[in-house]
Parts: structure tokens; sequence; C-alpha cells
């Protein structure tokens, strides 16, 4: 086995109830060589103390106590002082599976790739979402960016970096944007870009907790929506066509384009949406002429690019259509 040190940063905030599950599925890895940073990021209730009492209890843990800042900071802080090979993430509301790590960097080390990502549960209050295969999969930086870019259901590989390991040498300039919500995009955008190759586990080796009042990753608001994650992802595909290819990049983009039309139609279905659907709606019309050329490309499906089309000439037509369509064929379909 792997002698090399994994530092897992895990930032803490007012999760007094959920810590110590957290903690302790990282503390019980099957693999040892565990390097736990524990940043207290201005909590007020008992989990600086609780963080505080985990040192006493295993000489892998480190802690920082600081002033609140948000995730991004606080994760900074753990990366500042990280001394692994590999660098992991846990967030303390959720819990990895024992074999996660040891899978990950078994793995990395097999193939000799940058980064591991693994599939997740989603765990809600009455069940868990869980559709593991068990395929390990080892991917070139192309097959795997874009598999990243078109969030395949069969190979899902999201933006979240607690689902990733990555080798040290190749995050260690990486930081945060302090101040925003959706910070892992750019992080694992630019990972997906500069690294070698990544090793793909099919195995739901994280347990993400999705209906935790208060939870780091809470319900998407139409504010963070347009200020914060679309931002992150327009970066990104300047940041593919810049450092991989215009062709990657254009890819990028059609995925891009089609998060903000499902989102507008998300938005107008809600009483309070219009608003937000009418700034998506405007994004796009910012946006006219690169999609009218990357529109054509030959991997734009046909039916988006009739959905587009109309969009861009009037979008209540195409609202009107596409709700009509879901209320009538698609429930048909489904009976």
């Amino acid at each position: 086995m792997s002698d090399k040190l994994i530092s897992v940063i895990v930032p803490v905030y007012n999760v007094e109830d959920y810590l110590v599950r957290s903690v302790d599925s990282i503390l019980n890895q099957t693999y040892k060589n565990i390097e736990i940073i524990l940043v207290d990021d201005g909590s007020t209730d008992m989990s600086g103390a609780m963080c505080d009492s985990f040192v006493e209890q295993d000489d892998r843990i480190k802690v920082i106590h600081k002033k609140n800042g948000g995730l991004s900071d606080a994760r900074n802080a753990g990366l500042d002082i990280a001394t692994g090979d590999y660098i992991g993430y846990v967030d303390s509301d959720d819990w990895a599976e024992p074999d996660m790590f040891e899978m990950m960097l078994t793995n990395c080390e097999k193939y000799g790739a940058d980064v591991a990502a693994c599939r997740y549960s989603r765990v809600f209050k009455d069940f868990t979402s869980n559709k593991s295969t068990d395929l390990i999969l080892h991917m070139t930086r192309d097959e795997a960016l874009e598999t990243y870019i078109c969030e395949n259901i069969e190979r899902p590989i999201y933006n979240s970096v607690w689902s990733k390991l990555f080798k040290r040498e190749l995050v260690k300039d990486y930081r945060f944007p302090v101040g925003k919500k959706s910070e892992d995009i750019m992080y694992t955008t630019k990972a997906f870009c500069n690294m070698n190759s990544c090793v793909y586990i099919d195995k739901a080796l994280y347990n993400y907790v999705c209906d935790r009042e208060g939870s780091i990753m809470a319900v998407k608001s139409g504010k963070h929506m347009l200020e914060d994650e679309l931002p992150f992802f327009r970066e990104g595909v300047e940041y593919i066509r810049e450092h991989v290819s215009e062709e990657m990049g254009d890819k990028a983009f059609y995925h891009y384009c089609k998060r903000i039309m499902m989102y507008f139609l998300d938005y107008m279905r809600l009483p309070d949406g219009r608003n937000y659907a009418k700034a998506l709606y405007n994004l796009l019309l910012e946006e006219r002429v690169d999609i009218i050329r990357v529109y054509e490309e030959p991997y734009v499906k046909r039916a988006d690019r009739t959905r587009m089309r109309l969009m861009l000439k009037n979008y209540r037509l195409y609202f009107f259509l596409a709700d009509l369509y879901e209320k009538t064929i698609v429930k048909f379909k489904n009976r």
C-alpha cells in the first residue's frame, strides 16, 4: 500500500450535531496516513470546542480557529497549512465511506493520475439515492474534461471538490473565491484543465446530506445563481478555451447555455421567479453571436438548436410550448 500522505480539509461552522459523524468517518478510514485539518470558521455553538477535543484523541488532527469568513475562506486556511501529497475535502455535515481515500489514492497511484473522482450518495431524511456500478475508469484529460462539462449521468463528475482527490502538486496554488457561493466550480475546472489524467470510480464513496437546514449547500437562490454560479461557469468556458482548446471551450459554452435554458424554465414556473427568468433570457441575448456560431456545430443536438432559436426570437412563446410539452406529452409518456 502507498505511504503517501493525504491532507483532508474540513471546514467547520455550527455543526455540533453532525461533526462527530463526519470526523469519525475520516479517522476510521482504511487508509491511515491522513492529516485531518479542522477549520473552525468562527462557530457560535460547541463545534470549536469539539474540534479541540478531537486533537486530544488523535495526533493526525490539526485545528485552526479563525474569524468567520465563509466556506471558501475556511478551505483556503486549511490549504495554507496542508502538507500532504494529496488533498481531499469533507464537509462537516457529510461523511465519507471507510474506503473512500484508500480507493482514490490506490487508483491515482496505479494509473499515475492527478485526480480521482467518485460517485456520491444523496442523503435525504427518508431515503438515500445511490446508483453505483463499481466501475473504475481511467480517462485522459480531455475525456474526463468532456465528461465533466457535459455532466454525464452515467459517469457523473460534478464540480464539488469533496467527491475528489487531487494531487497536491496540481492544486497547490489554487484558492477558493472568498465571499462567493458555487466556489468549487473554478477550482475543479482549473484542475481538470491542467491534470494529466483522471480516475473515475463509479462507487458512492461520499455521503452528501441534502436536507439539513443551514447546510453548506443550501437551496439555490436566484440571486446566487445570477451573481455566483453562472458567472463562474462562464469564466470556466474562457479558461477552457485558453488552456485546452477552442473546441472544448465551445462545448463548455454549449452546456453553459443549456444550463441557462433549464434554469429559465424552472424560474418561469415559480410565482416570484419571472424577474430571474427574464434576467436569464437577457444573458442569452448578450451571448447571441457566440450562440449562433456554436449552435451550428455537429455535436449540438437538433432539438437544442430548435429550442434556442425559438427562445431567442420569443421567450414567452418558448416557455408556453415547453411547458405545454411537459404537461401533456411527457406526462402521457410517463403514465
